[in-house]
């Protein structure tokens, strides 16, 4: 069975489930919740509390219990029998410019484990998983659009997520890995960036949750001051980090701009207020590389 899983810093992503990077050990069951993952004698729970920020995914074994959720969250939703031992192959990703030293790494550390067997919320699931491939991001978000914008001679693609954003030029229909790079840019810094300013000036603990509820124009309780400087601290962040990419003779205003991410769908409507956009294209899929990644490793595999 082929699982697309995107390892976000932010979000683990996969075709129908998305949750947060996050995750809580104990010795003992807890009492009560669900999505309570049991393996190797460890309890496992998922929680709104992310992970910090790992550029090597693979320095422990964090990043791979959030698989074997991801992994049942993909089985729940079929024929799955519980005396089946399912062979996964496994379609992940990295930031473009991680890709070349990374990806080897990446694909080996789910590989090599024999039979793998865990249980969510009680229910037992067995797998072997017999390949991973890694592609890069970006690149593999703008696959399920690729035939709209292959025939362009430049492509800018912006992919910004929860602590990177990562930029890619694509020259007619073929990624340009010298044309790349991953800033620390993500969406995680701006909610810093606002929890402390907010803190400072109004004494207001705020959560990530409630600065996507101000990004997204959802009704709040919030005072119209406090919404004010979340709106303006998202303006700054965005016209900040296309300043770097000018920085980097990345210019949005030639050529076609495809934006993709979590980050990108969250400040849709402070990177159109930009003026530093000629075309934009947004891809306002949260799972677009989960989809690339499946369509590159079909492609793959067909040679």
């Amino acid at each position: 069975m082929l699982i697309s899983i995107d390892h976000g810093n932010k979000q683990i992503k996969t075709n129908h489930r998305t949750f947060v990077s996050g995750l809580r050990e104990s010795d003992t069951k807890p009492p009560f919740g669900k999505d309570v993952l049991f393996y190797k004698g460890k309890y496992y729970t998922l929680t709104d509390q992310r992970i910090p920020y790992m550029r090597d995914k693979t320095a422990d074994e964090r990043y791979f219990i959030l698989t074997l959720f991801a992994v049942a969250f993909e089985l729940a939703g079929t024929e799955y029998r519980k005396d089946e031992i399912v062979d996964v192959q496994l379609a992940v990703g990295l930031p473009p410019a991680h890709y070349g030293a990374q990806y080897e790494r990446f694909e080996n550390y789910f590989l090599n484990r024999d039979i793998i067997d865990f249980q969510l919320d009680g229910r037992p699931y067995s797998v072997f998983i017999s390949t991973a491939i890694c592609f890069p991001q970006a690149y593999a978000a703008i696959m399920p659009i690729y035939q709209r914008i292959h025939s362009y001679s430049k492509v800018a693609v912006l992919d910004i997520g929860g602590f990177t954003a990562d930029y890619l030029l694509v020259k007619n229909g073929e990624a340009d890995l010298s044309a790349c790079d991953s800033l620390d840019n993500g969406v995680i810094t701006l909610y810093n960036g606002i929890k402390s300013k907010v803190n400072a000036d109004f004494d207001i603990l705020l959560d990530e949750s409630d600065i996507d509820a101000i990004l997204k124009d959802t009704p709040t309780d919030f005072d119209e001051s406090v919404i004010r400087i979340v709106q303006e601290q998202a303006q700054q962040f965005i016209n900040d980090l296309f300043g770097k990419l000018r920085e980097r003779m990345i210019d949005l205003r030639s050529g076609k701009a495809v934006f993709v991410g979590g980050g990108s769908i969250l400040l849709k409507k402070q990177i159109e207020a930009s003026g530093k956009v000629g075309a934009p294209i947004f891809v306002d899929e949260i799972s677009a590389n989960t989809k690339g990644y499946e369509l590159l490793f079909k492609a793959a595999c067909m040679g």
